[in-house]
């Protein structure tokens, strides 16, 4: 689709643009893509603030050109009429408002289709309907509880359905590739046992109703997991409160990041040899290097060899505690650059 917009692109800049825009909200609606997420999307790609009001849902969520959730915090103010809008359904009254004066041209017109019919279809899903199927279990009540742009009651209505009481604890969990899941708390500092098997990443446990920001952590935390491989080395599970100070990186560094000079050694590093990546990984995070040995079933002087090599193709020592830090960090921007969506 990419190849297909730039093509279009050089034709005709507005079908290019159009094409792009379309490809965008395709993609949040796969990745099952929360109402915030939509109307930010909408904000970023027209240039100016938008929102979303359904009345009747009690939905309310503006986002700002710079990606910045505002109706919490200044109401908003009123909608004027001159606005660029679409509806909801077709032939309804006015729902996604794009803060420009109209009538919307090609592009913005684009905009307000795909994003009015990606929020329809997240509102359907999510409250158009009794949520069915075995208790504790269903999709639409655990989107519900995370969705942070959801009226309390409707939050607290999609916890009860879940099993969970409004004073319980709760975390949500983060698979590679599925729906986020939420599980229920009982003893602090517990193993989460919905993750059990899977890559993913787990947020920390909260009250029910903050169960959203458990969900952006678990997010974020499941950025920093690997497949376990040797080509992907590094844990398939990774809880978001034992992150600390490495958290904010997910922020800043992705696939469409310019990665750093170290990252580039350790690219070069790891396509010499198929071994590169898991002893690197191992000898970094190991205890000493006789630990990392025994992980890799090697003896300790041919993992000192293979460390050697290594050396030459990053272009600094690993084994002083400097050397040792560079290279952890370099593999965690490593993995940081090639995970974003999972």
């Amino acid at each position: 689709m990419k190849e297909l917009a730039g093509k279009l692109a050089a034709l005709d800049p507005d079908a290019g643009a159009a094409l792009q825009v379309i490809a965008y909200f395709d993609r949040l609606v796969e990745g099952r893509a929360s109402l915030e997420s939509l109307v930010r999307g909408a904000a970023v790609l027209s240039g100016c603030p938008a929102r979303l009001v359904d009345e009747e849902r009690g939905v309310r969520v503006r986002v700002t050109a710079d990606g910045v959730r505002t109706d919490r915090r200044d109401g908003a103010g009123p909608v004027d009429p001159a606005w660029m809008a679409a509806p909801l359904v077709p032939g309804g009254a006015p729902a996604l408002w794009l803060e420009r004066p109209g009538p919307p041209d090609g592009v913005h017109a684009m905009v307000l289709e795909r994003a009015s019919a990606a929020a329809r279809e997240v509102l359907d899903r999510t409250r158009g309907r009794a949520p069915a199927g075995e208790r504790g279990a269903d999709p639409a009540s655990v989107e519900v509880l995370l969705d942070r742009s959801a009226p309390e009651p409707a939050r607290r209505r999609a916890a009860r359905l879940l099993g969970l009481s409004a004073g319980a604890t709760a975390r949500a969990v983060a698979p590679a590739g599925a729906a986020l899941l939420v599980e229920a708390v009982s003893v602090p500092g517990g193993r989460a046992a919905a993750a059990e098997g899977l890559r993913a990443g787990i947020g920390p446990a909260v009250p029910v109703l903050d169960l959203p920001e458990s969900a952006d952590a678990a997010r974020t935390a499941l950025r920093f997991t690997a497949e376990g491989t040797d080509r992907d080395p590094g844990p398939r599970t990774v809880y978001a409160d034992e992150l600390g100070g490495l958290a904010p990186l997910a922020e800043t560094v992705g696939p469409g990041t310019e990665p750093i000079p170290d990252v580039r050694a350790l690219e070069r590093a790891v396509a010499s040899a198929p071994w590169a990546a898991r002893t690197l990984h191992s000898f970094a995070f190991a205890a000493s290097l006789r630990t990392a040995a025994a992980e890799l079933t090697l003896h300790h002087s041919t993992l000192q060899g293979r460390l050697t090599q290594a050396e030459r193709r990053l272009g600094w020592p690993v084994h002083d505690p400097r050397g040792r830090l560079r290279l952890q960090l370099a593999l965690t921007l490593w993995r940081l650059h090639r995970t974003h969506g999972l």
